[in-house]
């Protein structure tokens, strides 16, 4: 781990506004971690601005701000009374941070890369790190399902604030790991967090509707993902896009108006990495693809057609990387599901499989279902809910898209919050008004594994990986894929 005792402002490219060149012992961007000589960055927010905790962390010892014009100024009192704590001022102080918090901590896995997109970033990043692992390289993957692979630690955030990521990730670089992969989430890089990560290619799966309750519209939240490229991305890396999303040209063009390498996934004939068929069964599919007019076919052990861009996708930020094509795809058959995506969960006597997915915005919904309904020969039956305090628009939209592309729904709670519970599943019934209501979580998942018959198949959506249910202020133990063993147990005799 590379020393952090002392460094000057200047060696994390940093000016104070009088031009005084002080000692940092540390950053921090919570008051109430501050300790003596560190430097606070008082972040503008959604909610408050950085600036009203200036004086705390005065108070606690800070030894130099970062902060913008309008924290100085909410600060004015203070910063005035402490003249010798030099202030550094800058139009984007989110961004400035990245850049010093990447030279404060010194080093990071020798080959990064990046997915976005509103679905998929997980599956993408973990296969990729899946690929790299099976060609004998030290990796990890970060992002909503912690950090995985040859380095492992939890995480509060798909992709961390920039002290806590580049913290992580010089921890990673001197454990050993080479390659990583992360998630690049709408809020990380509208915060700018990754802005001083040196990524060697990124990814672009999809754009669908998401976090309205957090972007003021559609440009907004497109503009925000198109960042990796246009911003994060350098012009020497790169590019790997998912051509058949109606975004991917835009995205397309951004890269290569940037000067970076464009690698195309899908079925448009157009593609670099060209899907030309695939064939499914109960536990699997055959995929037929091609890479510079050479076709090739290999049996992945994943359910769910859309696997198939997800794969290939990790596949093209490896290639992208530098590594031989050939080798990248021999390890394709050996990539296993990701947890809480598409995730076998249990298996009923009768044959009939119950999957456990992420999947929590209409689109990653109908997607969902719409990739089982091949591997199924009876019904297709499904268990969501919608979680509260989170953009209301999309609610009846998955009720909706459930209706459309299940054969039996069980509308049910997911990780309610602050709302009234019932208020979120009328909004979701909305969509769906011939579904089963039933509030409690662990009851849906086994009333839908009950009314599961020879050749059918139970999503239950939503929750994924997660273990636990957010009820108001609490977080209440709660595992799907748990949960959904112990209702077949429970229901074929099986629980002691």
């Amino acid at each position: 781990m590379p020393d952090q005792t002392a460094k000057s402002l200047s060696q994390l490219g940093l000016t104070a506004s009088d031009g005084r060149d002080v000692r940092v012992t540390g950053l921090s961007v919570d008051s109430r971690n501050v300790k003596a000589g560190h430097l606070f960055a008082a972040l503008p927010g959604t909610k408050f601005h950085g600036g009203e905790f200036i004086q705390f962390a005065l108070r606690m010892g800070a030894g130099s701000i970062l902060t913008d014009r309008a924290g100085a100024d909410i600060a004015k009192v203070e910063l005035s009374a402490t003249p010798d704590v030099p202030v550094v001022l800058a139009e984007d102080p989110r961004q400035t941070l990245a850049y010093a918090s990447a030279l404060w901590f010194g080093a990071q896995p020798e080959v990064m890369v990046a997915a976005t997109g509103t679905n998929g970033k997980t599956s993408v990043a973990t296969f990729t790190r899946q690929i790299w692992e099976l060609m004998g390289i030290a990796a990890a993957n970060l992002g909503t399902t912690g950090v995985e692979g040859a380095f492992k630690a939890p995480l509060a955030h798909t992709t961390p604030e920039p002290i806590t990521l580049h913290r992580l990730l010089a921890e990673m670089a001197g454990a050993g790991v080479t390659h990583a992969a992360m998630e690049a989430s709408s809020h990380g890089l509208a915060q700018r967090r990754l802005d001083g990560v040196q990524l060697a290619a990124a990814a672009f799966t999809n754009f669908t509707q998401d976090h309205l309750d957090y972007h003021a519209s559609f440009e907004e939240y497109f503009g925000a993902k198109v960042g990796l490229f246009s911003r994060v991305l350098s012009e020497d890396g790169t590019a790997v896009i998912n051509i058949d999303d109606p975004k991917g040209e835009t995205v397309v063009e951004i890269a290569r108006a940037r000067g970076q390498r464009v690698i195309t996934v899908g079925r448009s004939r157009t593609a670099d990495l060209l899907i030309l068929g695939q064939r499914y069964d109960p536990t699997g599919q055959e995929l037929l693809f091609e890479w510079e007019g050479t076709s090739r076919q290999v049996r992945l052990a994943l359910v769910g057609g859309f696997q198939a861009e997800n794969v290939l996708a990790a596949a093209g930020l490896v290639i992208g990387t530098g590594s031989d094509a050939s080798e990248v795809f021999d390890t394709l058959q050996e990539l296993q599901t990701v947890t809480g995506r598409m995730q076998l969960a249990a298996t009923r006597e009768n044959g009939a499989p119950v999957y456990v997915d992420y999947s929590h915005t209409p689109d990653a919904v109908a997607t969902a279902l719409n990739a089982l309904r091949p591997h199924v020969m009876g019904r297709l039956i499904v268990v969501l809910g919608a979680g509260g305090d989170r953009d209301t628009s999309k609610r009846v939209l998955m009720g909706q898209a459930a209706a459309e592309n299940a054969d039996v729904v069980f509308v049910t709670d997911d990780n309610p919050r602050s709302e009234d519970p019932s208020a979120i599943r009328a909004m979701v019934m909305s969509g769906c008004p011939q579904a089963k209501e039933v509030g409690d979580r662990a009851e849906a998942i086994l009333r839908g594994v009950d009314a599961l018959g020879p050749g059918d198949a139970l999503l239950i959506a939503g929750k994924g990986h997660e273990t636990g249910q957010v009820v108001g202020d609490d977080v209440l133990p709660f595992n799907d894929v748990e949960q959904a063993s112990v209702a077949v147990a429970a229901l074929e005799g099986r629980l002691a």
